[in-house]
């Protein structure tokens, strides 16, 4: 099973039209951008603190116990490191 097949797809949350939201990672100056959303996937780049990224949508990941916020570029951060 691929992991995108764990993905929950009924918490699948769109947000329309995109919005903008503030990196904040209260135990580091910085988060992980993945290519999918959960830990278990690689890290693309990190973000400081204080970046903002615009959103496309946010899924739970049933294995990780996270919510996931996909960014316009395709990335993925862990949702309760976005204000």
């Amino acid at each position: 099973m691929s992991e995108m097949n764990k993905i929950n797809d009924e918490a699948l949350e769109e947000v329309a039209g995109g919005k903008l939201r503030r990196v904040a990672n209260d135990s580091a100056n910085y988060v992980n951008v993945r290519s999918g959303p959960g830990t278990g996937f690689s890290k693309e780049y990190t973000l400081r603190n204080g970046c903002y990224v615009d959103t496309v949508r946010k899924v739970f990941n049933e294995d990780d116990g996270y919510y996931w916020t996909q960014i316009d570029d395709g990335c993925w951060i862990a949702s309760h490191l976005l204000k």
